[in-house]
């Protein structure tokens, strides 16, 4: 069992996993329950993901390397208590997601951003009521104005009229600004690209109906040259031996 090949046969549990785990925790932070059924979700998609680090760790050919470079799966499997941490769990979906927009390279871009940006709205709205709605003068306390902080925060633009007043609300804040910043750069950048291709492609016809007179002009004209050069051909084929030609090779007769 290599590193790649569990990756390959535990990608579709643990996407399974993050959803179960995205509903389990969407009811326990929305309807403000601890039902035993919701903490059984989270703290079994909790044992998956954890066990899944181990494996992984385990089997990666450079142990060190690998931790250093998926400290976000340590901080998924030791920090627990962190509820609103607990949502980094989503990134295996994300990894499925990038595979989904086909072979284009621009819908597998647009997909998987639009994807980002819809799952970062949402969780970053879960994590900071989870992390505001019970801290005193909190202005996010309902799941609606965490939707439209979440919003508002990563497009960058900041109405100011809902806040995080905690430091884990704060952080989270942080981290949706970023992954703001990140996603909107890219929807800038596609457009720009889709916008420099369409109009190369209309450069490109313009210029070719610009040109089409002048090859069909040229082609006429190589058509004409080839009958040309077969007569002659034909003429000297036909001419007795011994006929004079003049520099060059051509029968002097085929040239009267």
């Amino acid at each position: 069992m290599t590193q790649e090949t569990w990756r390959r046969c535990s990608e579709w549990p643990l996407v399974i996993a993050a959803v179960l785990f995205l509903a389990a925790y969407s009811v326990q932070v929305i309807s403000n329950t601890d039902a035993a059924v919701v903490e059984f979700l989270i703290w079994t998609t909790w044992l998956a993901f954890a066990g899944d680090y181990v494996i992984n760790l385990f089997l990666a050919p450079n142990r060190g390397r690998w931790f250093v470079r998926n400290l976000h799966e340590l901080a998924i499997v030791a920090l627990p208590a962190l509820r609103p941490l607990r949502l980094l769990r989503l990134v295996s979906l994300l990894r499925v997601v990038h595979r989904v927009g086909g072979n284009a390279l621009r819908g597998r871009v647009l997909i998987f951003v639009l994807s980002s940006a819809a799952l970062l709205i949402y969780a970053g709205a879960l994590a900071v009521l989870d992390a505001e709605k019970s801290a005193p003068g909190s202005n996010l306390t309902t799941f609606g104005d965490a939707v439209w902080w979440a919003m508002t925060t990563i497009t960058t633009v900041g109405y100011g009229d809902h806040y995080p007043v905690t430091v884990l609300g704060r952080c989270v804040a942080a981290g949706l600004m970023v992954g703001g910043v990140a996603v909107l750069g890219v929807v800038t950048a596609s457009v720009a690209s889709w916008m420099v291709q369409s109009v190369a492609e209309e450069t490109a016809a313009e210029i070719d109906s610009a040109e089409e007179p002048i090859r069909e002009e040229l082609r006429r004209l190589s058509a004409q040259v080839e009958h040309l050069t077969t007569l002659l051909q034909a003429r000297a084929a036909n001419l007795p031996s011994g006929t004079p030609k003049v520099p060059g090779g051509e029968p002097a007769a085929t040239l009267k």
